[in-house]
């Protein structure tokens, strides 16, 4: 269940989450839960020494403007560009460079092994590069052919 609070930015653009019953926490964040299976699920407001304030069900059930206050927070610490296509591989030898288009525009990277690539899930992939990036491919099934027989290379 939804723990009643409001919430609000102070003057340093810090969020301050207020209960029902009226205490303040100061400089809260949110965590998600399952971020890459249900991020709009199981939402902590963590305070600034990582205790649990508030728990959000779902982001959907909250005021639009708390929503909004949150998923703003969210986007600002959390950086996981999603892979849509695999354009090439230098090697199927690890190391080696990724050029691939994702939902933040193309880029390249290199994987230093294949113990970087994580399944989560039966059809999503982690993607770690050499400067701690992490890249998610929701769906192994929605690539097209090509970039699953490169990807399937390394699995």
């Amino acid at each position: 269940m939804t723990t009643q609070f409001s919430l609000q930015r102070d003057t340093f653009g810090k969020l301050t989450l207020t209960t029902d019953a009226g205490v303040a926490h100061e400089n809260v964040s949110p965590v998600r839960a399952f971020p890459i299976q249900a991020p709009d699920d199981g939402i902590a407001m963590v305070s600034q020494d990582g205790r649990e304030v508030a728990w959000i069900d779902r982001l959907e059930d909250l005021p639009t403007p708390v929503r909004t206050l949150i998923e703003t927070e969210l986007e600002g610490r959390e950086f996981m560009p999603e892979i849509s296509a695999i354009r090439d591989v230098t090697s199927y030898a690890t190391p080696c460079t990724w050029e691939v288009d994702t939902d933040r525009g193309p880029t390249r990277f290199v994987l230093r092994g294949e113990e970087d690539i994580r399944r989560i899930g039966s059809a999503s992939l982690l993607i770690s590069d050499s400067h701690g990036i992490h890249f998610l491919i929701r769906d192994t099934m929605a690539l097209d052919q090509v970039s699953r027989k490169i990807l399937d290379r390394f699995l």
